[in-house]
């Protein structure tokens, strides 16, 4: 992906400013933010998940 630059980012949230309006535009980083932090979480569990089993594997193997 290539780099966006200021300048397109600017030009990114005036086309937002103008689809969406200045009420609605903080809604939807709010959403966005949700969304995100959800993402985060559902992968650490997941991350963790791989980890525990990895580590289970590893001491099933030690003891063998």
């Amino acid at each position: 992906m290539p780099n966006i630059g200021i300048g397109g980012l600017i030009l990114i949230l005036i086309i937002a400013l103008v689809i969406f309006g200045p009420k609605k535009l903080p809604e939807i980083g709010k959403a966005a933010g949700q969304t995100l932090r959800e993402f985060k979480k559902s992968t650490k569990g997941l991350t963790d998940d791989v980890m525990d089993e990895t580590n289970d594997a590893k001491k099933d193997k030690d003891t063998k």
